[in-house]
This record gives structure tokens, C-alpha cells and sequence, in this order.
């Protein structure tokens, strides 16, 4: 995975910030592949509480910002299906956890 420990950390304090402490986040797409160059940030985040499109937004911002990288985050509830989209990533994400 082509993400930093800082990197990392920076994902998960924000993501968490907006979702709550017991949001899972995954990476999918480009950032798996360590031979890949550049591309943007595909995050699935997947919370307790039915996601909003402020707090996805504002998540985006934050991470956007804060590595200036460009980011996008699909979002459902856990214990859905949520959309086809979202079970496509989730069958190829893995997750991102806090660095030791």
C-alpha cells in the first residue's frame, strides 16, 4: 500500500473526526498497488450511524488538504449491502489501521 505511517494517521484522525472512533476505513483502487505511481486516495468508510454527505465532505477536505492529495470516499453503514458500488470496493479494500 503506497501510504506513509503520518499518511496514515492523518487518514484515520480525520476520517474518524467526522464518522466517530469506531469507523472502519478501507483503501481500494490505485493506492494498493506499490508499483503504481500518483493517482488519488479511494477510501470506503464504513460507520454505525447512517453516513451524511457532510460528514463525507468534510472528511475529503480535511485529508485533501492536509496531504494535498486528491481524495474520494464512498460511504455506507455497517450491516447493509450498501450500493453496488460500495460492495465492488469492499471485495477489493483493505483496511487501514493506526501504525504501531
Amino acid at each position: 500500500m503506497r501510504l506513509s505511517d503520518a499518511q496514515t494517521a492523518v487518514i484515520l484522525n480525520s476520517v474518524r473526526q467526522q464518522f466517530g472512533d469506531d469507523a472502519q476505513v478501507l483503501v481500494f483502487g490505485s493506492r494498493l498497488d506499490d508499483s503504481a505511481h500518483g493517482g488519488d486516495l479511494d477510501l470506503l468508510v464504513e460507520s454505525a450511524a447512517p453516513p451524511t454527505l457532510r460528514q463525507r465532505a468534510l472528511a475529503s477536505l480535511a485529508i485533501e488538504q492536509t496531504l494535498n492529495l486528491p481524495v474520494d470516499i464512498v460511504t455506507r453503514q455497517r450491516g447493509t449491502q450498501g450500493s453496488a458500488f460500495a460492495r465492488i470496493a469492499r471485495a477489493k479494500a483493505q483496511a487501514l489501521e493506526m501504525p504501531a
